[in-house]
């Protein structure tokens, strides 16, 4: 793994840390010191693969990137951009499971806020509450507008139902039976 240091417009691409370091000590702006040697090691260390931004007075930095290419012009033509891996079919995003077309039943889990008449004040609240059902759809996001739906009708307008996409509604396909 080789690092990529750029301070203006003194660049370098260098094989090992120690280089680094030496590059730049002979930068006297950067002003190089134990603790920033050592975030330095650490980063080169890490299996971080973010660019790395440091601090040298207010609005100016220089950057060290983790690179595989070999030489400066690999570098800048990308040859040796770290790939990132592809999602699984398991690890697929919720969105695209959300929005997946797949016809049968679902269990559908929604937390959301119900407004209701408190006793005695005649005032109202909001209430934390869940509401969990089986229902028939195509997909998820079918399941999610079919609950929200039935809840619109049976529940004060001034209810607040949070988003499909977030974490307060969950899902689970059941099959073409029940």
């Amino acid at each position: 793994m080789n690092l990529y240091l750029r301070y203006f417009d003194r660049e370098t691409l260098v094989a090992s840390v120690d280089e680094a370091i030496e590059f730049l000590r002979d930068i006297d702006e950067v002003g190089m010191n134990p603790v920033l040697e050592a975030d330095i090691r650490e980063y080169a260390a890490s299996d971080v693969f973010y660019p790395k931004r440091y601090k040298v007075r207010p609005r100016v930095y220089f950057i060290v990137i983790k690179t595989e290419a070999k030489t400066m012009q690999d570098f800048k033509d990308k040859k040796a951009v770290h790939a990132i891996p592809q999602p699984t079919k398991a690890a697929a995003p919720a969105l695209v499971r959300l929005n997946e077309i797949r016809p049968g039943w679902y269990e559908g889990a929604i937390d959301f806020k119900r407004v209701l008449l408190v006793p005695g004040t005649g005032k109202f609240q909001y209430r934390d509450t869940q509401f969990v059902a089986d229902v028939k759809a195509e997909s998820g996001m079918d399941c999610y507008n079919r609950i929200v739906d039935y809840l619109r009708e049976r529940v004060d307008a001034r209810s607040q139902f949070p988003s499909a996409k977030g974490k307060n509604f969950k899902f689970r396909y059941l099959g073409m039976a029940k």
